[in-house]
């Protein structure tokens, strides 16, 4: 299919132009992408998605239109379609095309985003809103990162239906000759046809141990099966998906049955649908299933400038070297030539890790980052109480007691303080250990001591507080709608990521609009002045 062409001269007439200018703001969202579709997405910008002969697609500019709206309101592909087809404003934004301008089928999405994956570029919709902003003059050297949970689209299936599932989907990957040498070792009589539980009594626990212990006996027996064999992909990866879900939820006693083991692994498979949505936690109190989406923001022109998306349960500082990448390692000249400005990174204390804390400092950006205050049980005295020389590898205590740090393997160490505790008068606010007071040292201690001395400075913490809560709105603006930002719309991190990159570009065009951002004659891009 090659790669197709909007039409650059509407219908005198017919065009939607003279019916939406002047009924729609200026500066709103199809009025910006009535103004500046050719200059944003022109069709040579997804040339190498497409064959250079064959038949025509649908403009890839209209599409990538369709797409940004969709995203913006929270729409599914068939609804997107329909919006283009009826709603005037959508016709309007991709150029002022005709009143009767053909639609297009909702596969037409589908396939756009399947290229767009398979591509080397893609993220190139909302990489393209950034170089836009940038031209404009609008993205400087400071950042501000902040995460969101992304609620997955699955249901969090329970121990047993995770090993039914598991089972089920081995049986269906495997070709019929392995699927009957597998269906001959199981032994419980489950079918696995059905996604249904077993009827059986759930008030009796006799019954529900015997079930898991059976199932579990099950899904060993299929994988032994498997043991020595050279597999495909498909039943490669079912294989793996089920010896993870029989390791993560079961133990056996010592009668050799199998039962639920009662702790919670670190990891854990939620859902054999979705295998990479993770259970998280975004406070103490508030957890989720699913994933998390991570974003840079420019304080100052409310840009996103990057964007990820992690498992629920990984860390928010983990992707942070990723989202900061422009301004860690600045590719283009004029990137290292903005060098010269002080860059700044803002986040809270999430991201007050000794690792990211040290690569900043390291890359001369001037941390904005939150750092945990230490505290100690009880109220004892905390380790900030405690004067940590690490030139002299020493550690003195509130009463003057010194101690020497014995050095780890891995950066770190640790000053024992031992029998001068017995004695010390302070003991009862310090420690109630009987080999007396530890003071662990991790690798980065300079910088987490840094963190929490600044994090206390009354200056460092207006700074702070003008400037971070920005990303918090920022947050708001992408999660606005159910189906919008906050619940995924598909399945798998990859898909999932390139969906809610999509979502910032579309509200980064939004807030170019806002700005007043516009294409200039030279194809740079400025501030319209007035």
């Amino acid at each position: 299919m090659a790669v197709g062409r909007t039409p650059m001269q509407p219908g005198l007439l017919s065009s939607t132009a003279g019916f939406c200018e002047g009924r729609l703001a200026p500066n709103s969202v199809y009025a910006v992408l009535h103004r500046e579709c050719g200059a944003l997405f022109p069709d040579e910008m997804f040339a190498d998605l497409f064959a250079e002969d064959g038949r025509r697609s649908v403009p890839p500019m209209i599409v990538a239109v369709v797409m940004v709206l969709q995203r913006l309101e929270g729409l599914s592909d068939r609804e997107a379609v329909e919006r283009f087809a009826f709603d005037v404003r959508w016709k309007y934004a991709a150029g002022g095309l005709d009143f009767d301008h053909p639609g297009f089928v909702h596969t037409v999405l589908v396939d756009m985003r399947a290229r767009l994956a398979a591509s080397a570029r893609p993220d190139r919709i909302f990489e393209r809103t950034v170089e836009v902003a940038a031209q404009a003059g609008l993205v400087g050297r400071r950042r501000v990162l902040d995460s969101a949970p992304v609620y997955d689209a699955v249901a969090t299936q329970d121990t047993i239906t995770l090993i039914r599932s598991a089972v089920r989907g081995l049986l269906r990957a495997a070709d019929h000759v392995l699927r009957a040498a597998l269906r001959a070792v199981i032994s419980s009589g489950d079918a696995y046809t059905s996604a249904a539980k077993p009827a059986i009594d759930w008030t009796d626990p006799a019954e529900r141990e015997a079930l898991i212990d059976s199932r579990a006996r099950d899904g060993f027996a299929v994988l032994a099966v498997l043991e020595g064999r050279v597999l495909g992909q498909e039943v490669d990866q079912a294989a793996r998906l089920l010896a993870i879900v029989l390791g993560q939820d079961l133990e056996e006693d010592d009668d050799g049955v199998f039962r639920i083991a009662r702790k919670v692994a670190r990891d854990r498979v939620i859902s054999t649908v979705d295998p990479e949505a993770r259970y998280g936690h975004k406070t103490v109190r508030r957890s989720f299933d699913g994933y998390k989406g991570h974003v840079a923001e420019d304080p100052d022109s409310e840009i996103v400038t990057a964007t990820a998306v992690t498992a629920g349960n990984v860390g928010d500082a983990e992707p942070a070297a990723e989202l900061l990448d422009d301004i860690l390692h600045p590719a283009t000249p004029a990137e290292q030539a903005e060098q010269a400005e002080q860059a700044e990174v803002y986040g809270d204390a999430a991201y007050g890790t000794g690792p990211l804390l040290a690569e900043l400092a390291d890359a001369g950006i001037e941390v904005m980052v939150k750092v945990q205050a230490a505290n100690a049980p009880g109220g004892r005295f905390s380790k900030d109480a405690f004067s940590i020389d690490l030139e002299a590898g020493q550690v003195t205590c509130p009463n003057q007691v010194t101690a020497v740090i014995r050095s780890h393997r891995d950066g770190g160490g640790a000053a024992r303080f031992r029998a001068a505790c017995a004695t010390c008068p302070l003991a009862a606010h310090c420690t109630t250990a009987k080999d007396g007071r530890v003071i662990s040292i991790g690798p980065h201690e300079e910088h987490l001591a840094r963190g929490r001395a600044r994090s206390a400075d009354p200056a460092w913490l207006a700074a702070y507080r003008a400037t971070r809560p920005k990303v918090e709105r920022k947050i708001a603006h992408l999660m606005r709608r159910r189906h919008g930002g906050r619940r995924a719309r598909m399945r798998g991190r990859a898909k999932i990521a390139a969906d809610f990159s999509l979502l910032a570009a579309a509200v980064n065009i939004a807030r170019l609009g806002a700005l007043g951002v516009t294409s200039t004659a030279g194809g740079n891009w400025a501030i319209a002045a007035g």
